[in-house]
């Protein structure tokens, strides 16, 4: 095959690789599972153990990156090529619906403080890792 402007190293034409997007709500939907999960089981440990404050809200944050590390690691093993940012993506999307979700329930309006870029940073820090090393 003749070298082209438009094929990459595969011999794909670029630009016609589609977006799994099916396949990115999976991903999605596992993070979430997973949150449940091991939120419940907090919750379980919270009614056990009587624990403080400090270390509930260290659990929530862990919480948060292994979730997003495992959504990015899932995307980033199925997609093949640019893991990292399909990582990132993921952890991404993930703290939006988190932070939507949020709103909707919570009884006062989005309150953008040093937790709500903390969250995000963290979120989408979770993915990134989990799709870079996959």
């Amino acid at each position: 095959m003749a070298y082209s402007e438009h094929s990459d190293y595969t011999g794909k034409n670029a630009g016609t690789e589609r977006i799994p997007f099916g396949f990115l709500l999976k991903s999605l939907l596992f993070s979430y599972i997973l949150t449940a999960l091991l939120l419940a089981v907090l919750a379980f440990l919270l009614y056990k153990l009587s624990l403080g404050e400090k270390a509930v809200s260290i659990a929530i944050i862990v919480i948060y990156v292994a979730a997003t590390f495992f959504g990015g690691f899932v995307a980033g093993k199925k997609i093949g090529s640019r893991k990292f940012l399909w990582g990132l993506f993921m952890g991404g999307v993930y703290f939006l619906v988190l932070a939507a979700v949020s709103l909707c329930v919570g009884k006062g309006g989005l309150q953008l403080g040093n937790s709500f870029f903390t969250t995000l940073v963290l979120c989408a820090g979770g993915g990134m890792l989990g799709g870079m090393l996959s």
